[in-house]
């Protein structure tokens, strides 16, 4: 009797479970004969297989603890400014306004001890984005640091390839590297729209990778030097269930469960971009216009708070703090939190799909900093607004970046010249484009569809066959669907 085949999946995010096990694509490689070792928080690995688990499918500790440790213990001043550099160090050859912005807020939150030695980092910087070879070197350097924390798992399970939710950019990164040193393949996948203009070079030398689509692909060759060959196009598996509108709770039963008045049109603003810059400037505009009546229809708003917005971090809570009270005094602003996966993957949930995808669904105009959720509205075929308001104030002694400066950055500017939606940067034109979508809430559709194809590849709610397909080439397989 054959030995099946066995790969590791490692999911090192809330996102990657999305990917792998709410699409079709670990139920495609179980199909074709695949078994399927998948590496994930340690304190979710029973949530998981209580959920998921089937014939062919194991859930296995990634041991973040473990690799945290290893990372703060060893050398960790050399591995920080590794992990820097390959973060900033992309090809100038593709658009780093998003990297750009990340050196600036590093930069202005260092200690003055790692301050000391910008100047120095910045002189590297230069190099990298010139010289591929300099570029290949850096991710030759990274792989000194390749601790052996999944050895007994490599003997246990001798996987024939290891597939991670990321080349290394995070503590993936000790996984695929011991992979390569055993000479086991490797691949990648690519789960968020941003992350190949955003996040640079491998954290390890990776064989393989899969990513949403034809300008992704170009990011990936011309930014990090991937080989063409080595790059495969699949869709964003992820978003199938959007497709085929498998989420959706219906409108009746979501007003319901927000206490939204079925009366009212609903505009929706999902939290985003935390990191750089506050939301509540662009929160408080919404509600003001709602509660005002100042729109041309009567309207509430539903504002979804961001997960970082539950970290311990004081000036995030601060804020989600204020969002809350304002729903409790005003009578048409409403509050909706995304549902904590628990763990180290926070509130990025699978669990939550349903939630966010009704959202989208219901609203009659969809508000957003230029989130993802601007290509998910998109396939909802909601209006979609990028409000950028700049904050007056700032993150209190934390680097800020003002809201009106980010329309360069790579998957801004494509949001923007696809017309598949518009954007606001004070209350005034706030009000005028709520005001002409509410009236004309079909002006940008076809805009949109044009724009979907093009990021999403995709978008018959397939791109989990296609990706499975991918990575079944890579054992030699076919898949049977």
């Amino acid at each position: 009797m054959t030995t099946p085949q066995r790969i590791f999946i490692s999911a090192d995010h809330g996102l990657a479970i999305v990917y792998f096990l709410l699409s079709d694509l670990v139920p495609c490689l179980l199909e074709a004969g695949v078994e399927v070792v998948m590496l994930t928080d340690d304190a979710l690995r029973e949530r998981i297989q209580e959920r998921f688990g089937r014939p062919g499918l194991t859930i296995e500790s990634l041991r973040f603890k473990q690799a945290r440790a290893y990372f703060q213990n060893q050398s960790n001043s050399a591995q920080w400014w590794l992990d820097f550099l390959r973060r900033a160090g992309a090809s100038n050859r593709i658009n780093l306004q998003a990297v750009d912005s990340y050196v600036h807020e590093v930069e202005a939150e260092a200690h003055p001890r790692r301050r000391a030695l910008f100047p120095l980092m910045k002189v590297l910087l230069w190099g990298l984005r010139r010289s591929r070879a300099a570029r290949s070197v850096l991710i030759r350097q990274q792989g000194r640091f390749t601790p052996n924390l999944y050895g007994d798992l490599f003997e246990r399970y001798q996987p024939a390839l290891v597939v991670a939710s990321t080349p290394g950019w995070r503590l993936d990164r000790y996984l695929l590297r011991q992979a390569r040193l055993m000479r086991i393949p490797t691949a990648s996948v690519i789960v968020g729209w941003d992350n190949t203009s955003s996040y640079s070079l491998p954290g390890a030398a990776v064989d393989w990778i899969t990513c949403w689509s034809q300008i992704q692909k170009a990011e990936l060759i011309q930014g990090a030097d991937w080989r063409a060959e080595r790059v495969n196009i699949g869709g964003i598996p992820s978003y199938d269930g959007y497709f085929r509108k498998e989420w959706l709770i219906p409108r009746d039963e979501y007003f319901h469960l927000h206490h939204l008045d079925a009366g009212r049109k609903l505009i929706s603003y999902a939290c985003s971009f935390v990191s750089f810059s506050p939301n509540i400037q662009n929160v408080e505009a919404l509600a003001r216009l709602v509660n005002s009546e100042a729109l041309v229809e009567p309207a509430q708003l539903l504002v979804r708070l961001h997960p970082n917005h539950f970290l311990a971090v004081p000036h995030y809570a601060a804020e989600r703090e204020r969002i809350q009270r304002m729903a409790a005094e005003m009578p048409h602003v409403h509050v909706v939190e995304p549902v904590p996966m628990g763990g180290e993957m926070g509130y990025y949930s699978g669990e939550d799909m349903p939630e966010k995808s009704s959202m989208m669904f219901h609203s009659d105009v969809f508000t957003t900093v230029y989130s993802t959720m601007v290509v998910e509205a998109c396939i909802h075929q909601r209006p979609v607004v990028s409000v950028c308001i700049d904050s007056p104030v700032g993150w209190p002694g934390k680097f800020t970046l003002p809201l009106s400066r980010i329309g360069g950055w790579p998957t801004h500017s494509r949001f923007r010249q696809a017309g598949a939606g518009r954007v606001a940067l004070d209350e005034t034109q706030l009000l005028r484009v709520l005001n002409f979508y509410l009236t004309n809430p079909h002006a940008d559709r076809p805009a949109q569809q044009r724009f979907i194809r093009q990021e999403c590849t995709f978008v018959d709610g397939n791109a989990a066959s296609h990706t499975a397909d991918f990575v079944l080439s890579l054992l030699g397989k076919n898949h049977a669907g």
